[in-house]
């Protein structure tokens, strides 16, 4: 059902209100607020009808109605004024040397949780799952160490356990095939070109590349990560640190990380600002919680995602700008870099 003028602008004002003080708002304090010249009694009906519809509750202690998830998400998607914040104060905590991208991470999720007074959260840029040189390292009898270097400099190292006892001979030519040929490509690729080429080179000799392959993409693949920072601003926020159980989930978020990431993962995949509400997306872990997104890019590509997360009564109004601002100026700080 759509809503008529009235019940978006009594919806706009008890979520605003609610944001603000946290109490349940009732008809009275509508009828003050809203701007509306209506009656109490037109007041509580239009709030029956958007509590029939699922935009809003009634606590049992209370006479007031809270916004729902359902009713959150309306008033973000089309009830909120964006607040204007200002783009050089945030872009002066995030200058730093163009040879320091970590720093520039590390400073942005710190800029998010310090504006927004809640946590704030940076997804690494992904890495090109690519090699720039292998080398195989004999540590003892079917046991080698796999050093791969990637296209930045960065070194991952990874324990092969095989089949056979290969010589350091082995090695060598094994390494300088891979080198010679693959350099510079993603482990994918190589996978694909070896397949066909595996029939010209000895079964064992294929077998440790191809076991070198997996292995280096998997260690890749795991160098993805992200940078949190005022996690424990959200012990102060009542709504998320009320019970034992609700802090159990929020650190258990923090602390394995794996489903923050597939909601970052998910919000790069879409243009903008996304804003994800507890209760409403299976995503987040907790009822209470939202987490406002959005994607960043080095040079016109989207590498990885920033956010803020906080209660799901969080200042939508400020927090979108900051994190959309943000993400923007993250973007070219690291496409200069």
């Amino acid at each position: 059902m759509q809503l008529d003028n009235r019940a978006q602008t009594l919806l706009k004002a008890l979520v605003e209100r609610y944001i603000a003080d946290g109490q349940p708002v009732g008809s009275r304090a509508l009828s003050k607020i809203s701007g509306l010249d209506l009656s109490p009694a037109t007041i509580r009906n239009i709030m029956a009808d958007l509590e029939e519809m699922g935009y809003v509750a009634s606590p049992h202690t209370s006479a007031g109605r809270i916004p729902t998830p359902r009713g959150y998400r309306l008033f973000v998607d089309t009830l909120l004024t964006v607040q204007q914040i200002d783009e050089n104060a945030v872009e002066a905590g995030m200058r730093l040397p163009a040879h320091q991208p970590q720093k520039v991470i590390a400073n942005a999720a710190q800029m998010l949780s310090s504006l927004s007074q809640f946590a704030g959260v940076v997804q690494s840029p992904r890495r090109e799952s690519a090699f720039q040189q292998i080398e195989f390292l004999r540590l003892s009898e079917k046991r080698i160490l796999l050093v791969i270097v990637d296209p930045r400099g960065d070194v991952q190292n990874r324990l092969l356990l095989t089949d056979v006892d290969y010589s350091p001979a082995q090695l060598i030519q094994s390494a300088n095939y891979l080198n010679q040929h693959f350099a510079g490509l993603s482990f994918d690729q190589v996978r694909a070109r070896l397949t066909g080429e595996l029939r010209q080179l000895r079964d064992d000799m294929g077998r440790l590349m191809q076991a070198a392959v997996e292995a280096g993409s998997e260690a890749l693949a795991e160098t993805d990560d992200m940078v949190i920072a005022g996690e424990r601003n959200l012990l102060s926020v009542a709504d998320l640190s009320s019970n034992m159980s609700s802090l159990r989930q929020m650190f258990e978020m923090f602390e394995q990380k794996t489903g923050l990431m597939q909601l970052l993962d998910v919000s790069s995949k879409a243009g903008g600002v996304q804003i994800f509400i507890g209760g409403e997306s299976k995503l987040v872990p907790m009822d209470e919680m939202s987490v406002v997104t959005a994607p960043y890019e080095v040079n016109g590509k989207i590498v990885g995602t920033l956010g803020v997360i906080g209660p799901t009564r969080m200042a939508y109004e400020r927090v979108i700008p900051i994190v959309d601002i943000t993400a923007k100026l993250l973007s070219n700080a690291l496409s200069h870099s």
